[in-house]
């Protein structure tokens, strides 16, 4: 693939020298309520397609759909060399005039924290739930310190380079010396994380005391992280178990409403979900309001949704702020925004 960026046009071009491809299509999160844009042959045998570039954002992750007599067949465009990883495999990606990587990355020098496995063992999930715990370097394990705990945080650590972040943030003062909680989603993630009240029992009578056992703190409640699915659950579990948490980081919540995601009514779940959007939406106030930050992609489609919940649970006494960031819902997206309002929320909460 031959892209060709301009300020106001995407040209993308694709050779076709064997003659047997039938028709090539471009899939991106950011047209995903729309037909895929197909490129059109030219007499040379070159696949083309001319988009105007997307306003909302300064990089696109995308696939190709590659049609041919014997069928058709989903992957990262073959010749570009730039692509981004992710749970369900690599993407290419086309990063716009203006895009910058987060500076965080750069730093090479901070100390890394300990990583260990643990063993959460929870009733009501039937067993035992695998993570991770990340210690802030230099700090003994029997020392009390803050906790952060991460929804899909092996994820997080793999995709969004959060332990990167958080040693670069510790290591520069921005934080506090703390410890992550690095959480997968118990099997099947769809149904767990998408308000549900067995999980949010389970996350907030089992998980996190069983987590103060391996994780001395200071006795301050702990901070949630999550996204997606993943942050819905959090803010789910901190509605209908009071306490659990004493501030979350809600990265483009999936937050679905009967009105405006019919195009989601096809999950399992979407009438739960969107149930508890309407409850907290209709909340004329709450008894426990806690710092809520929260970001989403200008490229997504839950952009509306996460701004209406951001409005709710102000209304309702919450500190809680909304940061718009120029990309889609992806991983590399909430690695991008992380940095100024998860800073933000803990020095907040730690000081």
């Amino acid at each position: 693939m031959e892209a060709a960026l301009q300020r106001d046009e995407v040209v993308l071009r694709l050779e076709d020298a064997s003659g047997e491809l039938r028709a090539v299509r471009l899939l991106a999160e950011l047209w995903k309520r729309e037909p895929p844009r197909e490129f059109t042959r030219r007499r040379d045998g070159v696949w083309e397609l001319s988009l105007l570039r997307p306003l909302a954002v300064d990089r696109m992750e995308y696939l190709l759909e590659l049609v041919r007599d014997r069928g058709s067949e989903v992957g990262v465009d073959p010749a570009n060399p730039r692509r981004v990883p992710g749970p369900f495999g690599d993407k290419s990606v086309l990063e716009f005039a203006g895009y910058r990587a987060p500076a965080w990355l750069e730093d090479e020098d901070a100390p890394p924290g300990t990583l260990r496995g643990v063993r959460l063992q929870s009733r009501r999930l039937g067993g035992e739930l695998g993570g991770l715990l990340w210690t802030a370097a230099g700090r003994d394990p029997a020392e009390p310190l803050p906790l952060l705990v991460v929804h899909d945080g092996p994820e997080y650590a793999e995709y969004s380079l959060l332990l990167q972040l958080l040693e670069s943030a510790t290591a520069e003062l921005e934080i506090p010396p703390l410890r992550a909680a690095l959480l997968p989603p118990p099997f099947p993630r769809d149904e767990h994380y998408s308000a549900s009240a067995h999980y949010a029992r389970a996350l907030a009578l089992d998980l996190l005391p069983a987590l103060r056992r391996r994780a001395p703190s200071h006795g301050s409640a702990p901070v949630g992280l999550g996204a997606s699915l993943g942050a819905l659950a959090l803010l789910h579990a901190h509605r209908v178990q009071p306490g659990a948490f004493g501030g979350l980081l809600l990265q483009s919540g999936s937050f679905f409403r009967l009105r405006s995601d019919r195009q989601e009514a096809g999950f399992a779940r979407f009438g739960r979900i969107a149930r508890f959007v309407g409850s907290v939406l209709r909340a004329p106030g709450w008894p426990d309001p806690i710092p809520v930050g929260m970001t989403c992609g200008t490229g997504e489609e839950n952009l509306a949704n996460n701004r209406v919940v951001r409005d709710a649970l102000a209304r309702q006494g919450y500190a809680a702020e909304l940061d718009e960031h120029p990309d889609a819902h992806n991983w590399v997206s909430w690695r991008d925004s992380l940095h100024g309002p998860l800073v933000s929320l803990l020095q907040r909460l730690w000081g």
